[in-house]
């Protein structure tokens, strides 16, 4: 049986601390640091019911090692859980990350 995880809801889960919480956590690859490598790295974290990211996959990479940096940094993050109806439910979002050296 699939889990069903929600795109829209009343109240959407938030990173603790906010984006700059995730962000803190990023480890700029070295080899993307060498080769100059910015950009937007979007990741769709699924969270459940908890505030835990369970998986978290690529929407829109810049390669060199920036997206698996961004799954790390997300992964590792708390989120408030997003709630329908007063209750907490699994939601899937999708999170910005910026790279910029």
């Amino acid at each position: 049986e699939e889990t069903v995880y929600f795109v829209a809801v009343e109240e959407m889960p938030e990173p603790l601390g906010g984006l700059k919480s995730i962000q803190e956590k990023i480890v700029y690859p070295e080899i993307a640091k060498r080769a100059g490598v910015e950009g937007k790295v979007f990741v769709k974290a699924f969270v459940d019911e908890t505030g835990k990211v369970t998986s978290a996959e690529i929407v829109k990479g810049i390669g060199a090692g920036c997206d698996e940096a961004a799954i790390d940094a997300v992964l590792q993050t708390k989120f408030s859980p997003g709630k329908q109806r007063g209750r907490p439910i699994k939601v899937q979002v999708t999170i910005p990350i910026v790279f910029k050296l």
